[in-house]
């Protein structure tokens, strides 16, 4: 195996290193979690495109990225820059990244069309340059370490502050959207506050993964030799190789679907089924805060439960919170928030623990190829993770398009707030149980992943 490590036993982690990298998802949270929960409604609500037509949008976005994903991901794993493989890339596409979502947020003085072409122009944009961005940076940790123990404590880190990031999203955007437009967050009167509200997020998130930049190092890389033995086409030959990658690759287009969908109908559901839009900062806030305590234990679970039933019982628990949600009366608030929190903690431990399998797959790769393709299987995952997040626009637009929601009116018909309602509790569900049936599946243990690491370093690792 040509794999090289700086010593033969690499040194374990500082926690000011598990930090550092941990804050480069603080700062794609900032970003890109604004736009998988609040750009359906900047669309609708702001930017003033139709339900369908957003929805459309989104689709057409994840068409491109299923072309663009594999192309980014074969160009890293062959190219070394002077910074390395993959930790570059933050440093030199931060700012990109952040004008362009500060770009998508932005209203032009244009017609219909022009502001549809618009939209497409810049959220594309952002896709793209989104993937230069996720790609190398979910490939890191795998080329920090191989101790699965170490990974299991450095993604518990980094779901930590990914968590802090996205409660300052969830709950600080519809404040500063207020202060900077004059005390609203819907309306063409609130376009300024979201345009200066983004530019404020981009510009600390850019910093921030600067300083992520900065704080990293590879320590597990493959030779410059092996780099032209990776092809677009290894891609699908994981794919057909490595049961465990296509288990996770499903597994995270439902859980990011389940969260994007919930997410993004959940300033509906509060502004018009609640009928409290002012609840929306504590609607987002609330279920939030269990994961300060759950992240941190996630370690010690996953000894105590093992993975499967540590995942397992997060999504059961999920799912009998919404299906319970749908049955409680919105304007029942305490009730209604109680649900949420309850199953939003589910939510967050399940998605949390899924980032610590990633670099099992990589490692089940390199033990069936020979190759540690950090960034195919990341290319792979980025992929799955991004067109579930467009679910989260995609689902809920053509929905309100069929229950007939009107962005126009202050007070939705009976009709469309069902439709709300749905999207909010059973059409979640459902995909929670389709998570439990596809992870199932899932056939890697502790065990396996420690065997594979050593038999992979026996093979010949060089100094």
């Amino acid at each position: 195996m040509d794999m090289q490590t700086e010593t033969n036993k690499l040194p374990k982690l500082s926690f000011l290193k598990m930090f550092g990298y941990g804050t480069g998802d603080f700062a794609q949270n900032l970003i890109y979690n604004t736009v998988s929960t609040y750009l359906l409604f900047f669309y609708t609500n702001v930017f003033g495109l139709s339900p369908a037509d957003a929805a459309t949008m989104f689709l057409v976005v994840r068409v491109i990225d299923a072309i663009n994903d594999p192309i980014v991901g074969t160009l890293i794993d062959k190219h070394t820059n002077r910074f390395g493989k993959y930790r570059g890339f933050l440093l030199y596409m931060a700012v990109p990244f952040a004008v362009m979502a500060i770009l998508c947020f932005y209203t032009p003085n244009l017609g219909q069309m022009g502001k549809l072409i618009y939209a497409y122009i810049t959220y594309v944009g952002l896709s793209l340059i989104y993937t230069t961005v996720n790609i190398p940076y979910g490939s890191l940790n795998a080329a920090m370490t191989r101790d699965n123990d170490e990974i299991v404590k450095m993604s518990s880190v980094r779901m930590f502050l990914a968590n802090i990031g996205g409660m300052c999203v969830s709950y600080g955007i519809p404040i500063f959207v207020k202060l900077f437009s004059g005390g609203s967050y819907s309306g063409p009167q609130s376009r300024s506050g979201w345009f200066f509200t983004l530019s404020m997020y981009g510009i600390i998130g850019a910093l921030i993964l600067i300083f992520c930049f900065s704080q990293t190092k590879e320590r597990i890389v493959l030779p410059v030799n092996e780099q032209a033995n990776v092809h677009v086409k290894d891609l699908f030959h994981q794919l057909i190789i490595n049961r465990p990658l296509r288990v996770l690759a499903i597994f995270f287009i439902i859980t990011f679907g389940l969260m994007s969908i919930v997410n993004s109908v959940g300033a509906y559901y509060v502004s018009y089924n609640m009928g409290h839009p002012d609840l929306l900062p504590l609607f987002n806030l609330l279920p939030g805060l269990p994961a300060f305590i759950l992240i941190p234990l996630t370690p010690w679970m996953n000894k105590v439960l093992g993975k499967k039933r540590l995942i397992m019982g997060s999504l059961v628990l999920a799912a009998i919170c919404l299906t319970l949600m749908y049955f409680i009366p919105a304007k029942n608030v305490t009730m209604a928030f109680t649900l949420r929190i309850i199953g939003q903690m589910g939510i967050t431990e399940a998605t949390t623990f899924m980032w610590v399998l990633v670099p099992e797959t990589i490692t089940y790769g390199e033990w069936r190829t020979g190759k540690r393709e950090n960034g195919i299987v990341n290319a792979i995952i980025g992929f799955f993770f991004k067109f579930g997040m467009a679910l989260g626009g995609v689902v809920p637009g053509y929905i309100l398009a069929t229950f007939k929601f009107d962005a126009s009116s202050t007070a939705q018909s009976a009709f469309s707030m069902q439709g709300i309602l749905l999207v909010q509790t059973l059409i979640p569900v459902a995909f929670l149980i389709l998570a439990m049936i596809d992870f199932s599946f899932y056939n890697l243990t502790d065990d396996d992943v420690k065997k594979m690491n050593d038999e992979i370093e026996s093979k010949g690792i060089t100094q």
